[in-house]
């Protein structure tokens, strides 16, 4: 029982050991802790979003936004009993992250509601998983749940060699552009980000059948929150491509 996402880990959930045991995690309240973080993480995506379209400067909210979010992320993955606190501080933080690159996207496509998009596709994503898993039409199987894991993998290592080529100058050849390749490239990481919150389903499942402690609830969440964020900033890359292939 693994996911690709490492908020999610087996070893993690298996660790815990928390001194109130005396009301467990449902699914419902780990969908409402989600909504919370996501309604915390639209606030301040909208207060940067509004900034810069006013011409005010953005970037320590964008700096500080990511900074905040990865601190309070490895503290939310070492020490999960913190979740209920340092989720709520990694939604905010990230909210002004993607509103600050979600304003300088649009600017950039001010002919298409490019943001707005990306956000639909996003969350349609998030619904049509939720409802081929529920269904029963994707099962999660050891085969997938590894081949998930791997590719994830993959995409992480690509993504890290082409961070520290940057330093250098160069970059991957064409992963980034909006040619074919590009474009393919990208809508492969969107199918594999959306596949993610399918483990991610499945392994809450899981943890609520053993009976985890309430405060696992914003952890859950929290973990939801990284997937969708990371299919966010894939699905606006790859719409930025194709409107730059027009």
């Amino acid at each position: 029982m693994r996911s690709s996402n490492p908020a999610l880990s087996d070893n993690i959930f298996r660790n815990l050991s928390f001194a109130d045991q005396s009301t467990t995690m449902s699914v419902n309240g780990t969908a409402v802790k989600t909504l919370i973080g996501l309604v915390l993480l639209m606030l301040t995506a909208g207060f940067t979003w509004i900034r810069y379209q006013n011409g005010e400067a953005i970037q320590l909210l964008l700096i500080g936004g990511v900074i905040v979010g990865v601190i309070s992320a490895i503290a939310t993955c070492l020490r999960p009993q913190w979740a209920p606190v340092t989720t709520p501080v990694y939604a905010l933080a990230e909210g002004c992250f993607l509103g600050g690159i979600s304003a300088i996207v649009a600017s950039r496509f001010p002919q298409v509601n490019i943001v707005f998009q990306a956000c639909c596709l996003t969350f349609g994503t998030l619904f049509v998983m939720l409802i081929g898993y529920q269904s029963g039409v994707i099962k999660v199987t050891e085969k997938l749940r590894a081949g998930i894991m791997a590719a994830t993998g993959a995409i992480c290592l690509v993504y890290l060699v082409s961070f520290v080529l940057r330093f250098f100058g160069t970059d991957i050849p064409l992963i980034h552009g909006s040619g074919p390749v590009g474009i393919g490239f990208s809508v492969v990481v969107v199918a594999l980000a959306a596949f993610n919150l399918v483990l991610d389903f499945d392994l809450i499942d899981r943890m609520v059948a053993q009976q985890a402690p309430k405060s696992m609830e914003w952890y859950g969440a929290f973990a939801l929150m990284v997937t969708l964020v990371w299919l966010y900033i894939e699905i606006l890359r790859l719409l930025s491509k194709l409107q730059r292939r027009d």
